[in-house]
């Protein structure tokens, strides 16, 4: 069984900088047509030689439509933003297909792009194919084969729509280069671990908190809540302001 399937419009004429000079190809895609024009026009012409012209003239078109596929292909790329992973799995997190598909559809179309994606079954799974269209002609296209997503009790349904969407996100993300990444969390992901201070520091700082004053104490609760969770960096610092607050004989007030 196969089925296609098309997430994405058919491409549009773009006025966006996807348009790219071709004017040198042009010219020689129109030379080459008009000598074909001229040779049907010969009842003389050699069949051989118009079947060269013609096969001439598709290298040519196929050509033109490599060039304008490719430069499209690296303006898109200055666009593309690295997408959030929102949806949640048994191996962490991830982007899903929705979040993809309406992040670069506009700037797909903006390009002339377009995607379709076909789906076979197979004796080894299900085969997920993406192809990646642009509107001068030249497409480029990728396959995944995986096997069917039976976990979490799914039935084959369930299973063969897992796979499917599974597929198309890996796939997608191979034609159009897309990165993922985890959801912004104001910076704190980015951030390294902070040391704590070590056992002996912390058993130090424990018997100058029972020297200070209740006020002092509640402070340091208040700041840190225990001393073994007192950043490293902290410790000097704060040893030198506790010995200067710690009451002779533990006294307090």
């Amino acid at each position: 069984m196969a089925t296609t399937t098309q997430p994405m419009p058919s491409p549009k004429p773009s006025g966006h900088n996807s348009q790219v000079p071709t004017d040198p190809p042009l010219q020689e895609s129109t030379a080459i047509i008009q000598v074909i024009e001229r040779a049907a026009l010969n009842p003389e012409v050699d069949i051989d030689k118009m079947e060269r012209l013609l096969q001439m003239q598709e290298r040519v078109l196929d050509r033109q439509a490599l060039m304008a596929y490719s430069a499209a292909m690296a303006a898109m790329q200055t666009e593309m933003p690295s997408i959030a992973e929102r949806g949640q799995g048994n191996n962490g997190a991830y982007a899903t297909l929705e979040d993809i598909v309406e992040t670069v559809r506009p700037i797909m179309q903006r390009h002339g792009f377009a995607v379709s994606f076909r789906i076979q079954t197979q004796e080894r799974g299900i085969q997920v194919t993406g192809v990646l269209m642009h509107q001068g002609g030249h497409r480029e296209e990728t396959s995944m084969l995986l096997p069917a997503d039976v976990s979490g009790n799914k039935n084959a349904v369930q299973a063969f729509g897992s796979s499917t969407s599974y597929g198309k996100r890996y796939v997608l993300c191979a034609l159009l280069n897309i990165t993922t990444r985890g959801q912004d969390d104001n910076g704190h992901g980015a951030a390294p671990p902070v040391k704590v201070v070590t056992p002996f520091q912390a058993s130090q700082l424990k018997q100058l908190i029972t020297a200070c004053p209740v006020t002092t104490q509640e402070w340091f609760v208040g700041k840190y809540g225990e001393v073994e969770r007192v950043p490293r960096s902290d410790f000097d610092k704060l040893r030198a302001s506790l010995q200067k607050r710690a009451l002779p004989n533990h006294q307090r007030h």
